[in-house]
């Protein structure tokens, strides 16, 4: 993940007139300095660290864990024509008409979602986000392909002084939502309607496969970032690694990684972003300054010693066991046209593997 700071100040590749300076009130500690972490959690933090596993003899099997089972604008309103979902295997999807997404948006995506983000709150030791906001008033924030909108909720919840939106293609937001926080349907690849220098905080997590420049994507973030404003950038690898165990080049996890890198190729949007140097090469290109690029670990089950990690890997290799084929099946049929029958045989391989605890394996972050 990377946590990039917008310049107040002239740089080579920032823009070619900058607003003036932000006030002391704003906040413009860099991001390098005011995001890592303290020394007692930089273990678990740091990708270079392997993990410490609590596995045991004859314990292998994690399926029984402890979870249970012209321009245009691009704001939209609430038309009938954007809940008519497209179908494919009896799941749901975004109409074609508002965006290309691959991934469903109905319930049992919806959960799965939610887990991952659960999981990932644990793996930031129940932070939201990395950057050095105001923690009085952080302000306006975006968040972008809000999905369910826990994030944005739970942002909301945290800090009430807070402006808080969160978009998306979909509408799957719930209804009943804090004050201070709105939904909108909106395409970001699309142009934006709030003004520049509009946000405090801008918010993006899980975009990959979805958008086809991300050197172009910063710099639009960049353009309504206010002065000393901060983006954070979340991404999850496709690859299965271990620390512990020599994974072939053959491996299961090799072959669902390599589908989603295929598939990113023949849509012109990569499933690559999260790997290394990636995120901070296009947010340096648009203009960025002070970017810390923090990696992280995210086992995929319970394997993990460290409690937090445990539990973060108990709701990630649940996510992953309630919904597999959502994040696959239209990614292989579609864009691939493998049959669905192929779809079936790589997940049930792929449950096999994220159940074998011995195995250790965890998804860089």
């Amino acid at each position: 993940m990377a946590v990039t700071h917008s310049s107040p100040e002239p740089s080579a590749s920032a823009r070619p007139e900058s607003p003036a300076a932000p006030s002391p009130a704003e906040p413009t500690t860099s991001a390098a300095q005011a995001s890592a972490p303290a020394p007692d959690t930089a273990a678990a933090l740091e990708a270079e660290v392997p993990l410490e596993a609590d596995v045991q003899h004859g314990d292998d099997d994690d399926s029984d864990s402890a979870m249970g089972a012209g321009s245009v604008l691009s704001t939209d309103t609430l038309t009938p024509s954007i809940l008519e979902y497209r179908q494919l295997h009896g799941r749901t999807y975004p109409n074609a008409k508002t965006g290309d997404y691959w991934g469903p948006n109905d319930e049992r995506q919806s959960e799965g979602l939610d887990l991952i983000h659960n999981a990932l709150t644990l793996l930031l030791h129940d932070k939201l986000f990395l950057a050095p906001l105001r923690q009085d008033d952080p302000g306006r924030v975006l968040d972008i392909g809000t999905g369910t909108g826990i994030w944005a909720l739970d942002f909301a919840d945290e800090y009430p002084s807070a402006e808080v939106i969160g978009t998306d293609l979909s509408p799957m937001q719930p209804s009943w939502v804090p004050p201070n926080l709105r939904f909108e349907v909106d395409d970001c690849l699309l142009e934006w309607t709030w003004p520049e220098n509009h946000f405090d905080f801008i918010h993006a997590r899980c975009m990959y496969g979805s958008i086809p420049d991300w050197t172009e994507m910063d710099t639009k973030i960049l353009r309504h970032l206010k002065p000393g404003g901060y983006f954070e950038h979340v991404e999850i690898g496709c690859q299965g690694q271990s620390d512990h165990v020599e994974l072939g080049p053959d491996h299961i996890f090799d072959t669902w990684a390599h589908s989603f890198y295929e598939a990113g190729k023949k849509t012109g949007r990569p499933f690559t972003i999260c790997l290394d140097g990636e995120m901070a090469k296009h947010m340096r290109a648009a203009g960025f300054v002070d970017i810390q690029e923090t990696k992280l670990k995210l086992p995929v089950n319970s394997w993990a010693k460290d409690p937090k990690l445990k539990k973060a890997g108990t709701y990630f290799h649940y996510a992953l066991e309630r919904d597999m084929e959502g994040f696959s099946m239209f990614v292989c049929t579609q864009i691939l046209g493998w049959s669905k029958e192929e779809v079936h045989v790589m997940v049930a391989k792929m449950r096999q593997a994220i159940r074998t605890k011995s195995l250790c394996p965890y998804i860089a972050v």
